[in-house]
């Protein structure tokens, strides 16, 4: 899908939501390494790159099962050595994408409400954004379950954290742009309303930006600008 801005024509969005791996933050092998990591120490076969890939994304425990074929009661223990393992090497590797900071700043400057919303639990949200200096760009960061206690969404839907985000801020939904890698971002801007911005350097296997309904799509984090404050910057 060829690169698309949002109109001129348009006024600038009142929120621009944000997704995080893949969107913000290259992982890095971070998330990939740490599931392979929780996998052996269950004694769980390891699939190939490829699907450890498509695990980025969306909640974990939908991906272990449904992706990966992990047995359903194996995958609290997956998940618990996969965090343990993330919180302590896997955050330092990984790193924010080039140009996604100034993109913030950018938008901030602009008076632009910004937000994280992602299928990480909210605290390692917080730790994540925090190691890499950009917790304080942010108004509202929205996560799941800290315990990881409550199921995830039907099928790792992300509209009502969505929701959840643009209330926060006192925004609606219809006054924000979701920017994200994979389907589930854009398929929750389209269920609650918001405009969507796919992010093309992300995780998306081809075409999966374009199929969910994505309003638009970016090739690089450099054209964040100009996609969002409808500048001429590319």
């Amino acid at each position: 899908m060829p690169p698309v801005v949002i109109p001129s024509t348009r006024q600038y969005p009142r929120a621009v939501l944000f997704d995080l791996d893949g969107t913000l933050v290259d992982p890095a092998g971070g998330i990939t390494r740490g599931i392979e990591h929780g996998l052996v120490a269950n004694a769980l076969p390891v699939p190939d790159q490829a699907v450890l890939d498509e695990l980025v994304g969306p909640p974990l425990a939908i991906g272990l099962e449904e992706l990966a074929g992990v047995p359903a009661e194996s995958i609290p223990a997956v998940v618990r050595d996969y965090r343990a393992w993330y919180r302590e090497r896997g955050i330092a590797l990984s790193r924010v994408y080039p140009g996604v900071t100034e993109a913030l700043a950018a938008l901030k400057d602009a008076g632009v409400r910004l937000a994280v919303v992602t299928s990480k639990p909210t605290p390692l949200a917080r730790t994540l954004l925090a190691h890499h200096g950009l917790d304080s760009l942010f108004e509202v960061i929205v996560g799941t379950s800290a315990d990881e206690t409550a199921a995830p969404a039907p099928g790792g839907a992300k509209d009502h954290l969505l929701r959840e985000a643009a209330d926060a801020l006192g925004v609606q939904p219809a006054e924000c742009t979701m920017v994200g890698d994979r389907r589930f971002d854009i398929l929750a801007a389209k269920a609650t309303g918001a405009r969507s911005l796919g992010a093309g350097w992300g995780f998306a296997p081809a075409n999966e930006l374009a199929q969910a309904g994505a309003d638009a799509e970016i090739a690089a984090p450099h054209e964040l600008r100009g996609a969002l404050l409808l500048t001429e910057e590319a």
